[in-house]
């Protein structure tokens, strides 16, 4: 009897383990080979794809998205001039380009569809992209309806500048690399843009196995589980991956990775450093162990069974700081010793995108910030919790990391140049990581202070919990704030909020001036006006402190341009936001103002003192 409870509990618990989480419309079986001296793949694959919407299709739609770097007049190469986060690629060379071809496209025991490719632009009518192909069917797919898709291709990859490729010392970074489909969206449209220099993706889920062919004596990380390695002749092997609920695969291998390894919590934690960085490995586990204890307190559970974190090269490092389902590049640095978590916040914030992008899974091509910018806002939080907010600690300084969001929004030269909600391919110049990363995460702070971190957490926890593997809008996640506003606080809703952060672009100012008392012979009085200096309006608090040291704290709604207080006691000193709520106010340094004035000499070297402290953190602010 026991033995039989014991194989039921086994069987029981094996099958809660495979629990599907996803609609697994996309799944994908993929064969590939890599040749390391010709850095070139060849692959097979099998896709089984089910029509989840009311309507039928009479197309498909792939991305192809190692075609970016085709030649130069990629829409990629066009927006991004050939370089993505301070990396660039040598033009001059043709070993450097990369692309992908298909050889067969055809639904088993049906109909042969590689004569209908058809490259289409959708975005920008550039004819040279050749990131995204269209079929036609002859035979509508309908709802509900499964299809097998068998697919051969071959492609190239690039030296590694932007996210994938290979770089010197044998080193290879494999993303964006196989024949994608686009989504089907319930409105019976293909959601499957082209390839931009400041966009993201976006995929139905699914589960995927792949087998990578390569040889012996390389190391092999992938999403998902490793299933297998067999030798074969030749002197390569084969590595089996198997990964359930996940939107994508990503792998990476080379011969010099120093492997580790640790369990946290039933997940497996694995690194592959590259040996002259061997040091650092304890600092990735660290990070990773607090960022998922974090998470799992404030925001849900870390469902996968794995985490693969990878240290790329120097020449590599185009693939640093990106996010894949279980698998995230981080970043090493010479010479960074603990004054600096630099690779603390890396490692952070990619395992933070396995929420946002690994299971929430936004359309980053249309809603960037729904992942760059929560995940930038998390971050913050988990090193203010673990590390006092500390990203550096320079001759004394310390560099605050949700400060540096912050700081890299209102430093800007035009903080009202774009709103937030817009295609993130089509930001003006030099604002796409400000919108997506910087800005989302000071408003998201704003809104924590506004609400409070109780109801900050539940509107995280419900959003995350109601639309994980569910592609959510952003009217989504407005709906669950307002729902957890308007039942916890004085709110009905936060429409006027999200008008303002994400639809609209307000500057926000705020500032005290003319505090004036009465001398000190005549009948005590103070006075001080309150101004509205930018466009955007917001509920702030005034605290005045009085000669007699007691203080009064006045709401304001702040919808008012000027408004001037009176009382029959004299001023010692009034605050804006005394508990510093609203970081969206771009000059905290007018909200405060004191009776006594300081000396000419003390005005003058303090305003100097601001305004390096300012620059200062807008420099650092841009590391992040």
């Amino acid at each position: 009897m026991f033995h039989k409870l014991t194989l039921f509990v086994l069987v029981a618990l094996s099958a809660f383990s495979k629990t599907i989480k996803s609609d697994r419309s996309a799944n994908y079986d993929i064969k590939v080979s890599l040749d390391t001296k010709t850095k070139t793949l060849r692959g097979q694959q099998t896709l089984t794809w089910t029509n989840k919407t009311s309507k039928p299709t009479s197309e498909l739609q792939f991305h192809l998205y190692l075609n970016a770097f085709k030649d130069e007049n990629s829409t990629f190469f066009k927006e991004s001039g050939g370089q993505l986060r301070g990396d660039k690629m040598d033009t001059t060379r043709l070993r450097n380009f990369g692309n992908i071809y298909l050889s067969t496209l055809k639904i088993r025991n049906g109909e042969n569809l590689y004569p209908k490719i058809k490259y289409i632009q959708p975005d920008d009518l550039n004819a040279y992209d050749k990131t995204v192909i269209q079929v036609n069917l002859a035979k509508a797919i309908k709802p509900g309806e499964t299809v097998i898709l068998d697919m051969d291709f071959r492609a190239k990859l690039p030296k590694i500048f932007a996210r994938t490729g290979w770089a010197d010392n044998d080193y290879f970074f494999v993303g964006q690399w196989f024949p994608k489909i686009g989504v089907l969206e319930e409105n019976g449209k293909w959601n499957c843009h082209q390839f931009h220099a400041h966009t993201e993706f976006f995929a139905d889920f699914g589960n995927y196995n792949v087998q990578i062919t390569l040889p012996q004596e390389f190391t092999v990380a992938g999403t998902g589980e490793k299933v297998s390695e067999i030798k074969n002749k030749g002197n390569t092997k084969t590595v089996s991956f198997s990964a359930t609920d996940v939107h994508d695969f990503a792998w990476t291998t080379s011969p010099h990775y120093k492997y580790s390894e640790q369990n946290h919590k039933g997940i497996k934690l694995m690194v592959y450093m590259q040996p002259e960085h061997i040091q650092m490995t304890n600092r990735y586990f660290e990070s990773a162990k607090n960022a998922i204890d974090y998470m799992e307190r404030k925001v849900g559970k870390y469902p996968h069974s794995t985490l693969s974190m990878i240290d790329p090269t120097l020449s590599g490092s185009g693939s640093g700081g990106m996010e894949y389902p279980t698998l995230i590049t981080c970043g090493s640095y010479w010479g960074v010793g603990s004054w600096g978590k630099f690779q603390e916040v890396v490692t952070i914030h990619e395992f933070v995108h396995q929420y946002f992008q690994g299971m929430v899974a936004s359309n980053e091509f249309e809603n960037s910030w729904m992942d760059e910018g929560f995940t930038q806002y998390f971050e913050g939080r988990i090193m203010d919790a673990y590390y006092k907010g500390q990203q550096a600690n320079i001759f004394g300084f310390n560099l605050h990391d949700m400060a540096s969001s912050r700081a890299g929004y209102v430093m800007m030269g035009n903080p009202k140049v774009t709103e937030i909600r817009r295609n993130a391919w089509s930001y003006p110049g030099g604002t796409y990581g400000v919108m997506t990363y910087q800005k989302t995460a000071t408003w998201l702070k704003t809104l924590e202070g506004l609400l409070g971190i109780k109801n900050m957490d539940a509107i995280m926890q419900t959003y995350f919990a109601r639309f994980k593997f569910k592609h959510p809008q952003p009217q989504d996640f407005i709906d669950v704030a307002d729902e957890i506003a308007s039942k916890n606080t004085k709110y009905a809703n936060l429409d006027w909020f999200f008008k303002q952060v994400l639809f609209e672009a307000p500057d926000c100012d705020y500032a005290v001036g003319d505090l004036v008392n009465a001398p000190r012979k005549q009948t005590p009085f103070g006075s001080f006006t309150v101004n509205r200096l930018g466009e955007m309006t917001f509920p702030t608090k005034i605290k005045v402190v009085f000669d007699d040291k007691k203080y009064l704290l006045i709401n304001w709604s702040g919808s008012e341009r000027y408004r001037k207080f009176r009382f029959k006691k004299r001023i010692k000193y009034v605050q804006l936001d005394p508990e510093y709520i609203n970081w969206m106010d771009l000059n905290m340094i007018n909200n405060s103002m004191a009776a006594k004035e300081p000396t000419k000499a003390a005005a003058k070297y303090g305003t100097k003192m601001l305004f390096w402290v300012q620059r200062i953190l807008f420099f650092f602010g841009g590391l992040a």
